[in-house]
């Protein structure tokens, strides 16, 4: 509305009233009045201030530092401020770009080109990569703080939508042949990986929500991640969401971890253990899970040597998901500290996007890992690829779920395994 017109209307009112309630003189007074007063009372119009930031410049220098033929920096100074090798940084731009038109280079209305997808990605890349402001990267990308936060925001479900069902799948046939293979070189045939959960601390937490995201060991609103992970630090399930005032059994209780063994969709493992034949995999879980056949937990203050080598190799095979934590979270600072935005689906978009980052850099380095495996004890397992039938019916998914939550099959199943480690390993640890 023009403020022109609406002081017009206001003083209009106002000379109604006052010849209505006051005499000719004392009208003309309050005329003479207001005309000697500023025009402060108006609404002034702010021009919006434009910056000539040359995008190409910084799309130059930009291609010159880290892209020619010839950079400036070399690929150790890309791999570290990128996070990740060149060739996977130009993979996602690409994908980005055939995704959505917003990651192409377009010409604005005066016929000017706009950004490259180069700046969009770098800019985005580096807010996750670092957890900086909006605005640090003005100065080098030449992009402002608000076209840096829709970049962030398109790039992060960008590559939730485009590489999200291949790095975040569940493990297929040949996927779990080979944790099978790792994890019985460890002294833990069976094993799938370890589970756990890890806090995010929501800075922008509003007022009348902190006392549901309030936990006192934190002191802080959070947000729950729930992962498991394997040995080389690949990450196979990711839960975010969950209120911070809960526990990792209110987690648990709530996350799809099990949704395809509890519909028979997952594939069929069997495997040996101290000359007992079982029929599903496992879980290495701290503490607070609950003892159910899927988990295998730790012997608190063990007593006698077996027990005690098991407690200490089932501690040290299940920092697996611990390492990946704090990879992650060395990886994409964004994640580690306090969360700046709003919305919890903003946050959520943004913790599976660094997650599949994290993946895709796992697959592409995974061959660069120092791992030196047995392979020797891996011939008692096998695996049996179970196709998509109908959903169980209740009775069917009752049993399934009974016999996941079995305690026995529990119990017997970490008596197995601390015979089998210390029939491994045992002579290792009288040597010592």
């Amino acid at each position: 509305m023009d403020p022109n017109i609406e002081w017009d209307n206001i003083w209009n009112e106002v000379i109604d009233d006052c010849l209505n309630d006051n005499t000719e003189e004392e009208v003309i007074r309050l005329v003479r009045e207001a005309q000697q007063q500023p025009n402060s009372t108006r609404r002034r119009r702010k021009r919006r201030t434009v910056i000539d930031r040359s995008r190409e410049e910084g799309h130059n220098r930009l291609f010159n530092d880290y892209f020619s033929e010839n950079p400036v920096y070399t690929e150790a100074q890309f791999r570290r401020r990128f996070r990740m090798r060149r060739h996977v940084f130009l993979r996602i731009v690409e994908a980005l770009g055939n995704h959505d038109e917003y990651f192409q280079t377009r010409t604005d209305a005066v016929g000017k080109m706009g950004l490259s997808p180069l700046q969009k990605c770098t800019a985005a890349l580096r807010i996750l990569a670092y957890g900086s402001p909006a605005d640090s990267v003005d100065d080098y990308v030449r992009i402002g703080e608000s076209t840096t936060l829709e970049c962030l925001d398109r790039f992060v479900m960008g590559v939730c939508t485009i590489f999200g069902a291949q790095y975040m799948r569940r493990p297929n046939n040949e996927d779990i042949a080979r944790l099978l293979q790792i994890n019985a070189a460890r002294g833990f045939p069976g094993m799938l990986g370890s589970i756990d959960c890890m806090h995010w601390e929501w800075k922008n937490c509003p007022v009348a929500w902190k006392g549901q995201f309030f936990r006192g060991d934190h002191g802080k609103p959070t947000i729950m991640l729930e992962v498991v992970a394997s040995q080389d630090l690949w990450i196979w399930h990711a839960y975010f969401g969950t209120a911070g005032s809960n526990n990792d059994i209110n987690v648990l209780n709530t996350s799809d971890v099990f949704n395809d063994v509890l519909s028979g969709k997952a594939p069929a493992v069997q495997y040996t253990v101290n000359r007992t034949t079982y029929h599903m995999g496992y879980y290495l879980a701290d503490g607070i899970y609950p003892e159910w056949a899927i988990f295998v937990k730790t012997i608190p203050m063990p007593q006698g040597e077996k027990r005690k080598l098991f407690a200490q190799r089932q501690e040290s095979a299940r920092k697996d998901v611990e390492r990946a934590f704090g990879v992650l979270q060395a990886r994409f600072a964004i994640v580690r500290g306090p969360a700046r935005a709003w919305h919890v689906n903003t946050m959520k978009h943004i913790m599976l996007a660094c997650i599949i980052l994290h993946n895709m850099i796992v697959e592409d380095e995974r061959d660069t890992y120092a791992g030196n495996f047995d392979y020797d004890h891996n011939n008692n397992f096998s695996t049996i690829e179970v196709s998509a039938g109908p959903d169980p019916n209740l009775t069917t998914l009752f049993e399934r779920i009974a016999h996941v939550h079995e305690r026995k099959n529990h119990r017997q199943l970490q008596a197995d395994l601390v015979e089998h480690i210390w029939e491994r390993f045992g002579h290792e640890n009288n040597e010592s």
